[in-house]
């Protein structure tokens, strides 16, 4: 019913678009960058772009720009990088009219004000089935946990961490044998295209919004450098979990003596079968990566 009514009504979106709706997008990853480019697509660009500062990266603490911000530059769409989100950054949203808010792993909790500022409302990207797997880590958790499915959901922002109602969401299997980050990349395909979608649902006055039942909430944490440890005596699964979900970072390891020294292997390459987790290839510490068997001759 909606693909027909969107056919009908073409035109009449691209002039809400093009001519009076104009919206705020806050992010900052790589992630951003295909969201960024399905709107342009859609002749659904943003007005203005809200990121985090530039960063000191690498061995040479060169200060580089988020992607958000650059992809801003290459389309000639404004900047705004605030430290904080204090009553200056406040002062100057509403002296545009912004209907709209878009916000995706941008990085820092809006306050209430902000997200009350614009017509529509202030609307978040989330990589799970909310309420299940609120907050930082989403992605990871399904997978750690062992989860068949999980999916995409936008919610519209209260000041809560995640606890909106939900205005669109989309579920999809969890395939065997699949990283975070191949998980990822396949959910924001999805989210891109819904997201697209429902603004233009939100301003035709076509959403529907579904209250979250909180007593189901689960949350998950953020991820730290420690929880890639790992003991090859623990349980093969569970290993085999984390090897997925944190194979980008922070990547999995464990420890172990070589020469009277007491070093960190990071596990490169592994695999589950038989029951059995199986570490392909490693990369020792102060070494470069080898074939595991290698290692332990």
């Amino acid at each position: 019913m909606w693909k027909i009514f969107r056919r009908k009504n073409n035109g009449l979106t691209k002039n809400i678009m093009k001519n009076n709706f104009r919206f705020v997008f806050f992010g900052t990853p790589e992630l951003v960058v295909p969201i960024l480019d399905e709107l342009k697509s859609a002749e659904m660009a943003p007005a203005l772009i809200v990121t985090a500062p530039d960063k000191r990266k690498g061995r040479g603490l060169i200060l580089t720009p988020p992607l958000a911000k650059v992809w801003a530059e290459q389309n000639g769409i404004p900047v705004l990088q605030p430290e904080k989100l204090d009553p200056d950054f406040l002062y100057q949203l509403p002296t545009t009219n912004y209907q709209l808010f878009i916000v995706v792993a941008y990085g820092k909790i809006l306050p209430q004000e902000i997200i009350d500022i614009p017509q529509y409302g202030t609307f978040n990207i989330h990589y799970s089935l909310l309420p299940k797997y609120r907050g930082a880590t989403p992605v990871e958790s399904a997978i750690l946990n062992g989860d068949k499915e999980t999916g995409v959901a936008i919610q519209k922002m209260v000041f809560k961490l995640d606890a909106g109602a939900i205005v669109a969401e989309e579920k999809v299997a969890i395939y065997d044998g699949e990283t975070a980050s191949a998980l990822r990349t396949r959910l924001n395909d999805i989210a891109k295209k819904l997201l697209v979608e429902t603004i233009k649902k939100i301003i035709l006055g076509m959403a529907s919004y579904r209250e979250q039942n909180h007593e189901k909430a689960t949350y998950c944490k953020k991820i730290k450098k420690e929880d890639g440890l790992i003991d090859l005596a623990g349980d093969p699964e569970e290993n085999y979990r984390k090897y997925l979900a944190y194979c980008g970072w922070p990547g999995i390891y464990f420890f172990t003596e070589k020469k009277g020294k007491k070093i960190r292997v990071i596990i490169k390459k592994a695999e589950f079968t038989g029951g059995k987790f199986k570490i392909k290839r490693v990369l020792p510490e102060g070494g470069r990566e080898i074939e595991y068997e290698s290692f332990l001759q």
